[in-house]
């Protein structure tokens, strides 16, 4: 599954207790462009395909799940350890 919108970054990134410059740096992209990213809201993202799989990564790595829309719209939850 891959991360759609900014609410559902926003989330994964509060699971995880980041800020959004720890993101930025765990992802190797501007804090600026998270900053963008999770402004987008709900909104379907329009940040270069890399950028968005290089946050998505950084997230995964910290122990994020990106949840398929099934009906009930896209989220994130902590994998168990």
């Amino acid at each position: 599954m891959s991360m759609k919108t900014g609410n559902q970054m926003k989330a994964a990134r509060a699971l995880i207790d980041w800020n959004q410059k720890q993101l930025a740096d765990a992802a190797g992209v501007n804090v600026n462009t998270v900053r963008a990213m999770e402004g987008r809201g709900q909104e379907s993202f329009v940040s270069g395909f890399d950028t968005v799989q290089k946050v998505q990564a950084a997230l995964a790595a910290a122990g994020i799940v990106f949840i398929p829309e099934n009906g009930g719209g896209v989220g994130v939850r902590l994998a168990k350890p």
